[in-house]
């Protein structure tokens, strides 16, 4: 990964074999980021995504094993009991051009991934919401 800043943006690249999740919570660390913007595209060999059902509050989870081109990953950097928490959402399409896409659990680079984190000042936080069963955004 190497990355520069450009005013409040940070422009990222990913390299291949990289986990993003990994990498970008990484970087909020020792960039000290607090509140962000994402958004990326590239390429994947491995992802992990998710759709929330929410009557049983639980992510169904699909494994894509396969090169795959990423076509939007989008989210925001907040914190959550001092901690970074990254929210993304992605689609991927596969060779055949179908799309899968969802909340985004893992993400592994297949060959690059161009990535912008948009600073922003002040800080969100998260909290547990128990009727909906996941962590939404607190501005206590």
């Amino acid at each position: 990964m190497e990355y520069r800043k450009f005013g409040d943006t940070y422009m990222i690249r990913f390299d291949l074999g990289e986990e993003i999740l990994t990498c970008l919570k990484s970087f909020c660390e020792k960039e000290q980021i607090r509140l962000a913007s994402v958004e990326a595209l590239g390429a994947a060999d491995y992802a992990a995504i998710g759709v929330y059902d929410l009557e049983n509050k639980v992510y169904m989870q699909e494994e894509l094993h396969e090169f795959m081109e990423i076509t939007g990953l989008t989210g925001n950097v907040t914190r959550m009991n001092g901690e970074v928490y990254l929210h993304l959402h992605g689609t991927m399409a596969d060779r055949n051009h179908r799309v899968h896409g969802g909340h985004v659990n893992a993400l592994r680079v297949g060959a690059t991934c161009e990535m912008f984190v948009r600073t922003l000042d002040g800080e969100v936080g998260r909290k547990r919401n128990e009727d909906l069963g996941i962590n939404t955004w607190s501005f206590e």
